[in-house]
């Protein structure tokens, strides 16, 4: 059984690289489905964008929370000048209000950053990745590292194979194409009825595998297009309120996303602390 189990990798490995090569030095032919291939083309520049937007919205996380913990630093500063200080008692007081005020908000605000930067980076990192991981199984053949025992192969891979893809595929019909146009003796007929069931069975595979490419496509763009409504909108209701001083919509903003902040003080490290 382990005789043929090698038998059978070493001659797909075989076929695969062969095929490869060829594709490579402009020998081969490689099958190509160009609608699905724009999708995923598409995909690949969309989570490039995505990726972008993330990491400035991180940046602008960053930055929120520096301008809260020196605003609350003032504030403190400003309410002790205050007891000190009975000539600018009132002007201390006032503006020790005000950026009390301003911390306030900053930290609503930060929780309606903070929402939109996880909702992106599941987006992103779990639900796209996830898409590009069964494309990648689409585009090419897959050995999985072995996790049951068994034989290995060179760096740890499990002899049995994995999911076939489109490389597997293409090597199985030029194997096929070969033989067909070689001559039809008794043995080449018996190699040729082999190639064709071997081949079949990897096209039914290989359409498996594309059937489900566009199939985790259309409900990622469906599911991208859901989040990013809300994601956008929340984003920018919670931007406009903050730099208009609209505390109450601000708050409303984030009840209307059920974003729920942790109480200021209630446990260490705070909220802000842990983002």
């Amino acid at each position: 059984e382990k005789f043929d189990i090698v038998k059978k990798w070493g001659i797909n490995t075989y076929k695969c690289t062969k095929q490869l090569l060829s594709e490579r030095f402009g020998r081969g032919s490689r099958t190509v489905d160009l609608e699905l291939e724009t999708q995923i083309e598409l995909l690949r520049e969309t989570k490039r964008k995505y990726e972008s937007i993330l990491q400035l919205a991180r940046a602008l996380t960053s930055h929120l929370y520096s301008l809260v913990q020196t605003q609350h630093a003032l504030g403190d500063a400003f309410a002790d000048l205050s007891q000190k200080s009975p000539e600018l008692q009132e002007e201390f007081g006032y503006n020790a209000e005000t950026q009390k005020l301003l911390c306030k908000n900053g930290e609503t605000l930060l929780g309606a950053v903070n929402f939109f930067v996880s909702s992106i980076n599941t987006l992103v990192n779990k639900t796209m990745e996830d898409t590009l991981m069964t494309v990648k199984q689409y585009e090419t053949a897959r050995w999985d590292r072995g996790t049951h025992g068994g034989l290995r192969g060179p760096g740890g891979r499990s002899l049995t194979p994995g999911v076939p893809g489109r490389l597997e595929y293409d090597a199985y019909r030029t194997d096929l194409e070969e033989l067909s146009m070689g001559p039809r003796d008794a043995s080449a007929v018996s190699r040729l009825d082999a190639a064709q069931s071997q081949f079949q069975s990897h096209k039914d595979k290989y359409e498996k595998l594309r059937a489900d490419v566009a199939i985790k496509l259309k409900f990622l763009e469906e599911n991208k297009i859901k989040v990013m409504h809300k994601q956008l909108l929340l984003f920018h209701n919670a931007i406009s309120a903050y730099f208009a001083g609209n505390q109450q919509q601000l708050e409303q903003t984030l009840k209307q996303f059920n974003i729920k902040l942790k109480t200021p003080g209630t446990e260490k490290p705070s909220w802000l602390e842990e983002q």
